[in-house]
């Protein structure tokens, strides 16, 4: 057994690959008293740390002109969803500077490549819709074959059936006549 694999971190897999920047909205289980509830908290990717323990990232969000910042571990059992909002365009790797800019001055405009990635997503997305059409009118084929099947296998037997008593009423007809 290594060491590295004992000390190996398990990283939460509903958290998408996120970058300084970000605009990203995170669910993440709060207890309060007795009760259990998810909080919703829509913030700036300010920073992300790499490292031995899973690592972390700090989001940024002013709530009544007071900016509040909240780390949260990769690892971390309690985040329940990471959605990214949109992709800010920087050129930082951490964002401390937002914490003096206030309002218009502190939003950053869009990264163009992420959108684009986003249509081909979308692009692909309708792609395998399609497919599943395709795929679902083929098994309705097959269902439609197999009961025009079913049909004709009740056609022969009524056909049989019809054939056996027209041979009975003839047989009849031989006692009688």
């Amino acid at each position: 057994m290594d060491i590295d694999s004992v000390s190996r971190v398990k990283t939460n897999s509903s958290i998408p690959q996120i970058s300084p920047g970000d605009m990203v909205r995170i669910s993440f289980k709060v207890k309060e008293a007795n009760r259990e509830r998810l909080q919703a908290l829509l913030g700036l990717v300010v920073r992300v740390r790499k490292g031995t323990d899973g690592g972390n990232f700090t989001i940024r969000r002013v709530t009544y002109g007071i900016g509040v910042e909240h780390t949260f571990p990769f690892a971390s059992p309690l985040l329940e969803k990471v959605e990214v909002v949109r992709h800010g365009k920087v050129r930082r790797a951490k964002l401390y500077y937002m914490r003096r800019l206030s309002a218009k001055e502190a939003r950053l405009k869009e990264r163009r490549e992420k959108v684009a990635e986003k249509a081909v997503e979308a692009e692909e997305v309708e792609e395998a819709v399609e497919a599943e059409e395709v795929e679902e009118a083929v098994e309705a084929e097959e269902v439609e074959e197999v009961v025009e099947a079913e049909e004709v296998e009740e056609a022969v037997e009524a056909e049989e059936v019809e054939e056996v008593v027209e041979a009975e009423e003839v047989e009849e007809a031989k006692q009688g006549g």
